[in-house]
């Protein structure tokens, strides 16, 4: 109303349409039909007891299991440092190199301690601890952060409203268990 300006720099000022506030509140509670709701990342143990409770309250068909390939991560970092100088005088030293690095909260038997970068594989960890020890690093180390992993998330694609509904009410009715996991929008 202010701005009528606004939507003529539009790429496609005629798809537009102002409507009032109440209106799109309206709409959005009508839904705009069928979408996609998924519930995980789950561990296959996980997954199957999920699966079971899908396959007693859905119709068969409406469900689906989705892998998750997750890497790894590698850090190459240099500590624990016990005494607070230790910490502070690694921190001076990157510092003076030129060196970019994070500061470790967590895990905890890594803490404190200093990243000085994250990888999703152990070769590109090591080629540059390789490259940090040319430039003057010299007591850092690649650890592995997390294992690589496969997980499953379940799918039910197209959820109308009603599907939707019995999924909201299946995750407020199993406290505990996977599917206590609420189901959000897909993701990729």
């Amino acid at each position: 109303d202010r701005e009528p300006e606004r939507a003529a720099r539009q790429f496609q000022p005629h798809l537009l349409r102002v409507v009032p506030a109440s209106a799109a509140a309206a709409s959005a509670a009508v839904g705009a039909g069928p979408t996609c709701l998924e519930a995980g990342p789950y561990a296959a143990a996980e997954a199957q007891a999920a699966e079971a409770l899908l396959q007693a309250a859905l119709p068969e068909g409406s469900w689906s299991r989705r892998t998750i390939e997750q890497p790894g991560v590698w850090i190459v970092y240099m500590g624990r440092y016990i005494a607070a100088d230790q910490l502070k005088r690694r921190v001076d030293e990157l510092r003076r190199l030129q060196v970019p690095f994070d500061e470790v909260a967590s895990p905890p038997d890594l803490a404190p301690g200093l990243s000085l970068g994250r990888f999703d594989s152990r070769g590109a960890a090591d080629a540059a601890l390789e490259s940090l020890a040319q430039r003057g690093v010299r007591t850092a180390r690649v650890v592995l952060l997390a294992e690589p992993a496969t997980r499953y998330a379940l799918r039910v694609e197209p959820a109308d409203t009603g599907l939707a509904a019995q999924l909201r009410a299946l995750a407020g009715n199993v406290a505990g268990q996977p599917l206590a996991r609420a189901f959000q929008p897909c993701t990729g």
